[in-house]
């Protein structure tokens, strides 16, 4: 019986590290959530020169422009097109992308 307690909590407890493991991976997250298509795959070189390089920009900045963009409150510019973007982005992932942009 406490050979199957320590099985189960070993299995619960490998799901919730590899739901963390997936989430810290900011340089996959950045490219399957849709962030290279405009801002470039290096981060460095957007698309269209309006769209900002995002490369080595603070992570509590980018953070919160990720989130401002989410919740509404920053309404300018392009953030309609970003706002169906960070729609599908968890603020787990947005901090996991802002930190890996901070260390480009």
């Amino acid at each position: 019986m406490k050979t199957i307690a320590m099985l189960a909590g070993a299995a619960l407890l490998s799901l919730g590290l590899a739901g963390n493991a997936v989430a810290a991976d900011g340089a996959a997250l950045y490219t399957s959530k849709g962030c290279a298509a405009c801002h470039g795959a290096d981060a460095k070189t957007p698309i269209m020169p309006a769209y900002p390089k995002l490369a080595g920009q603070n992570a509590q900045y980018a953070l919160n422009q990720m989130k401002d963009i989410k919740s509404g409150a920053r309404n300018n510019g392009q953030t309609a097109a970003m706002k169906g973007i960070v729609m599908g982005v968890s603020d787990e992932e947005m901090q996991a992308i802002a930190e890996w942009l901070a260390a480009q």
